[in-house]
């Protein structure tokens, strides 16, 4: 678990206090005048007054890093010695698989790196936050870093390991952070994911057919080709109304890729020994997909069992891009975890929230399910494979329930169908992506559209746009990211109104922000936000065709705006149809134009309440987050500790209708005020629900 050590930076014990006010009220950030200044010595102090580190020293002054370690912050370095970069020159000039011949470099010297190598080597050796060794030892086996790549950690021989690279000098404490020497440049691997799978023992059956269908190379990029800028119509302010205290922003965009893996002994389970067989097995399963796979029926493609492996429709083809997600992932990155009670998305040991996601892969419009069940529902055990992961597992009927206020009995779900789990022992990372291993065979087959798929589907904003996971921004606390800004507000990130693929500006007027993880009622203890006149659409995520319906997530605040939704088959205005009238945020929950009501004081514990909240377009927002009552929670799960503060959140059912999985759809977020530009639109998560579980005559839905 990620520790900050706050004893070392008064600053930063300052902005945490004042944060949590923040977090609570969604007002402005804390001001970023009051800089913390010491006579006490900088990271970049240790670093200059060593010899041994002369190399490093060029290396940050090279791309101005020097000045950032010079400065207020809160920051982790591992500061490599001479012979370290000199051994790691070398490896770089004399590496005959790389892709860039020397990877780029134009001698084997300091002067003859890339200002991009330097740039890479410096920020794969900082973190924002500070650990100290005990804090590594604690931190699950990766750690995030200002480049966004995670790298091991483990003791041997009584030195604390960053990968090869030992501590030789570790917890000096500076008034910007902490400062380690390591004996060598902390190694991560340049080459791309396609190239590193060849180095991973004992896939290569896996291997042959990433190669053969050419899906390698797909993957090649590490970021995309624009560089960002502030745009003159636009502004960083930490929040509306006002023009101080600016936000980080991203001056580029990276882009990354996860890849699951059969093993070679996985694949001989299954009479699988060589690619011949696994072509076979691919043209087993796909070869009739159509009776399922609704964007190949829809679309009237044929699926190929022939040669060409490169056809995107080959049966081997669709077999390894199901496989391959657009998203950069270390393990303990696939679901998030709260780990503290501040965060109130999932109070898992009280109220038996269970962490999962949806994710997209390369075959056209299809999700993986990563779900990590826990050993507890409401204080009742449910499971004994605590802290797994497991993809497409299956359990009856999940999402509903026969007990108000649970995930319901046991009974009801019948038995739990685990499916794949994720290898705990394979977290290959590459410079642009990860490779994990798993345990069994990894299909887009019936039962994943009509059981794993078959429920209350729930998508967090900073999962189904990549550009949140892959540049590292899901997950930061306001912590790291004032250190990303200098020291400055770290509550928010500012985006450029064309950072995101599956985000279309209507105007140049919009606000783009991301409320960092913090002490929000939301699903992830974040959300996509912005203000401004806001006129934009976002790309939904692909759901099997079926009719649903289709909800959003919101919290009733003062600030909140008041805006028309629409929904389109693409990002064309024309295209657009409105859902309902508009929806005025600023409208407090308990007014009778909502109509919820405390379920503690009612007998049948808001059943009927709900009903008419139904009626009117409304939901209560899940169970497992604050604003329900003490003694409603005392009274289901025999405790008083999912606690409320009088907050309440609310779901807005936008639309029932058919999605085909062959179309896009389009979320258009309209501002309705003319003098409304301060106030916010916010899109935290979205809920796809079939129509038979919003309507079941024999379980409702379940509240978590």
């Amino acid at each position: 678990m990620k520790k900050y050590n706050f004893i070392y930076n008064v600053k930063a014990l300052l902005m945490m206090a004042v944060g949590l006010f923040v977090f609570n009220a969604c007002e402005n950030e804390p001001d970023g005048d009051d800089l913390y200044t010491s006579t006490g010595k900088t990271i970049n102090d240790y670093i200059m007054e060593d010899a041994e580190l002369s190399s490093f020293e060029y290396i940050l002054q090279r791309i101005g890093m020097d000045k950032n370690l010079s400065a207020w912050g809160t920051y982790t370095c591992f500061a490599p010695t001479n012979d370290g970069v000199t051994a790691y020159l070398d490896s770089l000039w004399n590496d005959d698989e790389c892709r860039i011949p020397h990877n780029g470099m134009t001698e084997n010297s300091l002067e003859g790196l890339t200002d991009s190598l330097c740039n890479d080597i410096a920020k794969y050796h900082l973190i924002n936050g500070t650990y100290t060794i005990v804090d590594l030892a604690e931190s699950s086996g990766s750690i995030n870093t200002l480049l966004g790549y995670m790298v091991s950690t483990e003791v041997q021989d009584g030195y604390t390991l960053m990968n090869s690279s030992r501590i030789i000098s570790g917890d000096n404490e500076a008034v910007n952070g902490i400062f380690h020497k390591v004996d060598d440049v902390i190694a991560r691997s340049s080459r791309l994911i396609g190239d590193e799978m060849d180095h991973v023992e004992g896939y290569t059956i896996f291997n042959d057919a990433l190669k053969l269908t050419g899906i390698d190379k797909l993957m090649v990029k590490a970021k995309k080709d624009e560089t960002y800028t502030i745009n003159d119509n636009w502004d960083v302010s930490a929040s509306s109304g006002t023009k101080t205290d600016e936000l980080y922003w991203p001056e580029e965009c990276r882009v990354g890729f996860t890849i699951f893996a059969e093993s070679d002994e996985v694949l001989a389970k299954h009479g699988i020994h060589n690619i011949d067989d696994l072509i076979a097995y691919a043209n087993e399963q796909y070869k009739d997909c159509a009776q399922w796979y609704d964007y190949v029926s829809e679309k009237g493609i044929t699926v190929s069992t022939g040669d060409d492996y490169t056809n995107q429709w080959n049966c081997l083809n669709m077999f390894v891009r199901y496989h391959c997600l657009y998203v950069n992932m270390a393990k303990d990155q696939l679901v998030f975890e709260s780990g503290s009670s501040i965060y109130w998305n999932y109070n898992n040991t009280l109220c038996g929230g269970e962490p999962y996601d949806y994710y997209e892969t390369m075959l056209p419009h299809t999700l993986i399910k990563i779900w990590e069940p826990q050993a507890y529902a409401c204080g009742t055990s449910t499971n004994s494979s605590s802290k797994r992961l497991y993809i497409n597992r299956y359990r009856p009927n999940n999402t509903l329930t026969d007990e108000v206020g649970t995930l319901g009995s046991a009974a009801m779900h019948g038995t739990i169908r685990e499916n794949i789990r994720v290898d705990t022992n394979v977290n290959r990372q590459a410079h642009n992506g990860h490779i994990h291993g798993i345990t069994d065979m990894l299909v887009y087959d019936w039962s994943v559209k009509n059981e794993v798929l078959h429920e209350r589907l729930r998508f967090d904003a900073t999962t189904f746009l990549p550009e949140f996971i892959n540049n590292g921004f899901r997950y930061n606390s306001a912590t790291e990211v004032s250190a990303m800004n200098g020291g400055g507000s770290g509550a928010r990130i500012a985006f450029p109104l064309n950072y995101f693929d599956n985000v279309h500006c209507y105007n140049d007027q919009n606000k783009l922000r991301y409320n960092v993880k913090g002490a929000f009622r939301s699903l992830q203890a974040d959300a996509f936000q912005g203000w401004g006149n806001y006129d934009l659409a976002i790309k939904m995520p692909p759901i099997p065709t079926g009719n649903y319906e289709m909800r959003m997530f919101y919290s009733p605040m003062q600030h909140g705006g008041f805006m028309q939704f629409y929904l389109g088959t693409s990002s064309d205005i024309s295209s657009m149809q409105p859902l309902g009238i508009p929806l005025d945020v600023r409208i407090a929950a308990a007014d009778e134009r909502i109509g919820w009501t405390d379920t503690s004081e009612e007998d049948d514990r808001g059943i009927e309440t709900d009903r008419a909240l139904r009626n009117k377009g409304y939901m209560r927002g899940p169970f497992s987050y604050r604003g329900h009552a003490e003694s409603y929670v005392e009274a289901i799960t025999g405790n008083g500790n999912c606690r409320t503060d009088g907050t309440v959140v609310l779901r807005k059912i936008l639309t029932t209708q058919q999605f085909r999985q062959s179309e896009e759809y389009w979320l258009r977020i309209k501002n309705m005020l003319s003098n409304g530009d301060a106030l916010k639109w916010q899109l935290d998560y979205v809920e796809f629900v079939p129509v038979d579980i919003v309507n079941n005559d024999q379980y409702q839905e379940d509240w978590m």
